[in-house]
Formats: C-alpha cells, structure tokens, sequence
C-alpha cells in the first residue's frame, strides 16, 4: 500500500476513527523519540561525548546553578527592556 492510498483511506474515516488514529500516531512518535534517546545516550551512542562534556564541565566548574543562571536571564531581560 502506498502512503497516497494511506493518506486516502485516511480522508475517509469517520472522525473519532481518525481521533484513535492520530492517538495511536503519536504514541508511535513519543516511542520512537524515546528509542532513539536510549540509543543515543548508551555507551557508544552519539550523545555520549555531550554527556561527558557536561559533566566535565561541572567538575570544574565552568557551570552555574539554574537559579543563579535564570536570574540574571531575567535582569537582562529588564535591561533590555528598560532602554528601548
């Protein structure tokens, strides 16, 4: 079957089928995007490097603490505000 005779068949479901569908669609996404999150972040998968670059970081310590980081986020949003 072709994704145009997909996409047809589709046009013509009664609209809660399509409501279950769509659902089920998703569903599909969010457990691809998780398998691919897993396989990125296990040893060996692409991710890997950016995880110990991270916690390279953090030891020495070339990192903030989040609410240290989002207020100063916040005041230079003021800033910049203020002089427009």
């Amino acid at each position: 079957m072709t994704l145009e005779a997909i996409k047809e068949a589709i046009t013509e479901l009664p609209s809660d089928e399509k409501s279950r569908l769509t659902a089920w669609l998703v569903g599909q996404d969010i457990k691809e995007w998780d398998r691919q999150i897993e396989e990125d972040f296990s040893p060996g998968g692409r991710g890997v490097a950016l995880l110990e670059e991270a916690e390279a970081d953090v030891r020495t310590g070339q990192t903030k603490p989040m609410d240290s980081f989002l207020s100063e986020a916040r005041a230079k949003r003021g800033r910049t505000r203020s002089s427009l």
